[in-house]
């Protein structure tokens, strides 16, 4: 299981056009942000710190129940890191959504939650929750598709408007309980 340490080194490789992770022991993990999607202050070397290791945890946890490997649970939750950090601000991109059947109460980083449209629905997990909007990226290895011949890819993040999210995914757990008379 992967797990933070504290010499873990973001940094952007321009060979490879990509943000990349130095996880030491010469193990290097490539995110799927380019260039064009990144901060400035990206480009530099920026220590993997406290709120990564807290927000990777976070991310973690919540993909524990879906019926992805540990590894693509890893992979994901570095993807999801990376994009809360480093991700240039972008406008939402709302019109690819139905607006959500639910009525979201409080939505938090690391939830599950549902959005459709009209190719279909799709499990996401949110990043980051802003007033009225949310950074979210889809959880399922095929993507989401978002037009014809258009598919958010495993991982990569999309900003949507709160009223696009449909209900809170709730995993289905077998929790060992103790009957006392």
């Amino acid at each position: 299981m992967l797990k933070p340490r504290d010499n873990w080194t973001w940094y952007f490789d321009d060979t490879e056009n990509h943000l990349m992770l130095d996880l030491g022991d010469n193990m290097l993990f490539k995110t799927n942000l380019p260039r064009k999607l990144l901060v400035d202050y990206a480009v530099g070397t920026n220590v993997f710190c406290v709120d990564d290791a807290t927000s990777f945890q976070t991310f973690k946890e919540s993909l524990t129940h879906l019926d992805l490997s540990e590894p693509r649970q890893a992979e994901l939750a570095l993807y999801c890191v990376a994009a809360k950090r480093f991700h240039k601000p972008v406008q939402p991109k709302s019109w690819f959504f139905s607006e959500g059947q639910g009525s979201p109460c409080r939505l938090h980083e690391g939830n599950l939650v549902n959005l459709s449209n009209e190719f279909g629905k799709g499990l996401f997990i949110i990043l980051e929750v802003g007033e009225n909007v949310c950074l979210i990226t889809p959880v399922e290895l095929e993507g989401f598709t978002l037009r014809e011949g258009k598919v958010l890819a495993f991982g990569e993040p999309i900003k949507v408007m709160h009223d696009r999210i449909g209900e809170t995914y709730h995993a289905i757990m077998d929790v060992p309980v103790a009957l006392v008379g």
